[in-house]
């Protein structure tokens, strides 16, 4: 009995020490959630900003039509995915949520295999798909807790010459979407080509109320790639408040699950306890008697 006693002691201190740590865990990726959500609230101004520039000069395309290859929508013939993951575990179902969705769409519309790009961000979507034989074409590992523009911006430049080169013809970023501390939700949202901007979003003045130098089109030509970019930058913003997040409810979780094993074993050590010192007072009793 002193040795299951034992035992269970043991395992409470080894309990509460987890707890700690996923308690610690839990507090620091509250932090890191805190500072996301007000760099994404941040880059929302900037893109705001960034797609009203831009609807005001594509005003008359949007209207009449464009042959800009960066809005013109060509034949399919492969199709580019970024897929947007972690880089480590404990968050929960973060990564599984999103990979069990791309691979969903892969067997949906790409039964060949042969007919689509991925680029992955992140070591565990790397990781999942090398080790299910899919190729990556190219992968961004390490990224930061807030990463910055010149952090991802050469991986998201190279996706973009990937499809202005006509590796593929159209392209999406699969990540999870940051709704609230609880709840994300899984996106596929097209980049290229650029169909979301709508003319009548498009301010009276148009293009007459800027100044452009050297001209329109030359600068549709940076603007347009630069914007894209700036769409991908933002998705990769949005789905890192959803890991950490996602980390935060995971560590939260294994925190009350250790608490409640916690209470179990406590119970268990009290039971124990009180039955080894009944059998002791049975022991005291049967040797009194057999002494009268």
């Amino acid at each position: 009995m002193a040795g299951s006693l034992s035992e269970i002691k043991a395992k409470i201190a080894s309990t509460k020490k987890t707890s700690q740590i996923t308690g610690a865990m839990q507090m620091v990726s509250a932090a890191k959630l805190t500072k996301s959500e007000q760099s994404a609230r941040d880059f929302q101004i900037y893109a705001s900003k960034i797609r009203q520039v831009t609807t005001d000069l594509l005003k008359s395309e949007l209207t009449s039509g464009s042959s800009n290859p960066m809005l013109v929508s060509r034949p399919v013939k492969k199709t580019g995915y970024i897929v947007i993951t972690s880089d480590k575990g404990l968050v929960g179902g973060y990564n599984s949520t999103i990979l069990k969705s791309v691979m969903d769409l892969i067997h949906e519309y790409h039964p060949n295999g042969n007919d689509f790009e991925i680029i992955s961000i992140g070591g565990m979507g790397s990781d999942f798909f090398k080790a299910r034989g899919i190729d990556v074409a190219f992968e961004l590992r390490g990224l930061d807790d807030h990463p910055s523009f010149e952090q991802v911006g050469k991986i998201i430049s190279k996706a973009v010459d990937m499809y202005q080169n006509e590796i593929f013809d159209e392209l999406y970023v699969c990540y999870n979407h940051h709704v609230n501390s609880l709840t994300s939700q899984v996106r596929v949202q097209q980049m290229l080509p650029i169909t979301e901007l709508d003319a009548a979003e498009a301010t009276e003045e148009g293009v007459t109320g800027f100044e452009l130098e050297p001209n329109r089109e030359t600068i549709l030509e940076q603007l347009l790639p630069q914007y894209t970019e700036s769409l991908i930058y933002g998705a990769i913003i949005d789905a890192k408040t959803a890991e950490h997040a996602a980390g935060m409810s995971a560590m939260q979780t294994a925190t009350d699950n250790a608490k409640n094993v916690i209470n179990d074993l406590t119970i268990q050590y009290n039971r124990a306890r009180q039955a080894a010192i009944t059998q002791e007072i049975t022991e005291i009793v049967a040797g009194a008697s057999a002494l009268d």
